[in-house]
């Protein structure tokens, strides 16, 4: 199948269209998109060497929230970051009680050596690392950490492996191999050398109705940007291949959180 016709041709125009189509689907994003397991806020807690209890947390691309409520629920102390409009929005809707200012992982609303810990959920491949980079060893304290992480298809289950060549075939790519290159990239995220990463894999799943299982993939950002009518027609089909191997209609995904985490000097 070919490349999506309507997606703009220049990679740097498709990366913003996708980044910015987030705003629009914000409560579809908050309401099925999936969290994350209490697993890995102990190997983040591990990793950065400090308990998340009173630690001066920035949550850097914070969406509507997700990664913002589960540190905040272990005690750290969180303020969270978000450019889009619509996500901002979301998420003063859905947390009120937690602090959120509007700016973007390249140039972080927040001062010098301010915070313990620096996190980006899903978040850090839309920066450009040769300033956002500069931006976390400025705005971490000394013994500080930045800790990035992703919800990955688990390729290792088959109807997952089998679903992802779907949608990579709509998509015009082989999204199994490019899952694999953007965990390479990772192992680089800091192309100075300055940051040492260390890296950790959390595997998790969860129950969910088809309909949600159907929105949370509605909600990517490849499929949000495909025309209308294709996308429709994409889920529709994919609802068939579903229901053959979840017949009660539940279906259960399964993730391997992709963590890495940083100390600063």
């Amino acid at each position: 199948m070919t490349a999506v016709p309507s997606q703009p041709a220049d990679p740097h125009a498709r990366h913003a269209a996708r980044a910015g189509s987030f705003d629009a689907v914000a409560a579809r994003y908050a309401a099925n998109r999936p969290s994350y397991p209490p697993a890995l806020l102990d190997a983040v807690e591990e990793l950065a060497g400090r308990s998340l209890r009173g630690a001066k947390t920035v949550d850097a691309g914070a969406g509507t929230g997700a990664a913002s409520a589960l540190l905040h629920a272990r005690g750290a102390d969180v303020l969270a970051v978000e450019p889009g409009a619509g996500m901002a929005a979301e998420f003063r809707r859905r947390l009120p009680h937690i602090p959120l200012v509007r700016g973007d992982g390249n140039a972080l609303p927040v001062a010098d050596a301010t915070a313990d810990l620096l996190t980006y959920a899903q978040a850090w491949h839309w920066t450009d690392p040769a300033r956002s980079v500069p931006e976390a060893l400025r705005v971490l304290r000394p013994g500080g950490a930045l800790a990035l992480w992703w919800n990955t298809n688990a390729l290792d289950v088959d109807w997952i492996a089998e679903a992802t060549g779907r949608a990579g075939r709509f998509l015009g790519i082989d999204a199994a191999a490019e899952q694999r290159k953007a965990g390479e990239r990772v192992e680089r995220a800091d192309p100075s050398g300055r940051l040492r990463f260390t890296r950790r894999t959390v595997r998790w799943s969860r129950r969910v109705p088809v309909d949600t299982h159907l929105a949370n993939i509605a909600t990517h950002s490849a499929i949000l940007i495909a025309p209308e009518e294709r996308a429709a027609a994409f889920l529709e089909q994919e609802r068939g291949h579903l229901l053959e191997v979840f017949p009660d209609g539940v279906v259960e995904e399964t993730y391997d959180v992709l963590l890495i985490v940083a100390r600063t000097p």
